[in-house]
């Protein structure tokens, strides 16, 4: 199996695994990020937490907010803030999409994947999505658990 263009050039930073147990994820967007230089040299080291994270949207400009990129440890005088507010850029069409649906009940912008793409450029991807109850939890625990004892019994049954 081989994998996309897209994908095979990219170098992962952080991935919330997580949101997909905690929400369902009904749509992605891939926003770019504004940040400083000892935060992309810090992201580069791959000590980056986007668990606590969401995204916000105020005065018609999207947030990524409480994301931990810890200081650059070379950088001695122009360090970072570690949990500042940082600026997603998105393209106005998807921004309008997303006040529409964030405005919706119960939906939230929770950041999935944190990466590199193939020119070097650190991206997030943004799901929209709605919080699970326990009973979808376990739902889900449970179609997983059978999806993998379906794939044994065929895998033995040849």
């Amino acid at each position: 199996m081989q994998k996309s263009v897209k994908q095979k050039y990219q170098k992962l930073i952080a991935d919330n695994k997580k949101a997909r147990y905690n929400y369902f994820i009904e749509d992605e967007i891939e926003c770019g990020i504004v940040l400083e230089g000892s935060e992309v040299k810090s992201m580069r080291n791959g000590r980056v937490s986007i668990l606590e994270s969401y995204a916000n949207i105020e005065d018609y400009q999207l947030w990524l907010i409480n994301c931990h990129v810890p200081n650059y440890e070379y950088a001695k005088t122009f360090n970072h803030i570690e949990k500042r507010r940082r600026k997603l850029l998105v393209k106005k069409r998807e921004l309008l999409r997303l006040i529409k649906n964030k405005g919706r009940e119960g939906m939230t912008l929770i950041p999935l994947k944190l990466y590199f793409n193939v020119s070097g450029i650190a991206k997030i991807l943004i799901g929209i999505g709605k919080g699970k109850k326990n009973v979808d939890k376990r739902e889900t625990e449970k179609k997983r658990d059978w999806n993998i004892q379906k794939s044994r019994l065929l895998r033995n049954k040849n």
